[in-house]
């Protein structure tokens, strides 16, 4: 891989990272603060999330460096509090910007990084169904 290209994926794989250490604690939050007679549930699935979530900061984080890289620390900004409503909304509202982020930063290694490709593509079909999940507890499919 061309070393102008090497750095490029290098700092999408630092920036997934960095969405996935926001995604962990947007998560966590929202599990310690979701409250009411709907919330058992979802309150588990927030957790859930939340563990996907660090499994997909460690295994981009190896990947890192692996290439040579080293992983960024810290996260984005994360949405918290507010109903529980809104916490769905926000917590589907990132995962339909990571699907499109995975989806644009696979085709950074197609052809000259198949174990990335294959990295990105698997966290994101679990990014997929997170969204798919939050859909089903809104009630509704958002396009």
């Amino acid at each position: 891989m061309a070393k102008k290209a090497k750095k490029e994926l290098l700092d999408a794989l630092n920036l997934d990272r960095a969405y996935e250490l926001g995604a962990i604690l947007q998560y966590m939050g929202h599990h310690y603060e979701a409250a009411g007679k709907e919330s058992p549930a979802i309150i588990e699935q927030f957790k859930k999330s939340a563990v996907d979530e660090m499994k997909h900061a460690e295994s981009l984080a190896e990947r890192i460096v692996y290439l040579g890289g080293v992983p960024v620390q810290k996260a984005v900004p994360v949405k918290r509090g507010g109903s529980l409503l809104d916490m769905v909304k926000d917590d589907l509202k990132a995962e339909n910007d990571a699907i499109a982020r995975y989806r644009k930063h696979i085709k950074l290694c197609e052809k000259d990084d198949t174990t990335t490709r294959m990295l990105l593509e698997k966290i994101l079909a679990v990014e997929e169904d997170h969204a798919d999940n939050w859909e089903t507890v809104l009630g509704r499919k958002i396009d």
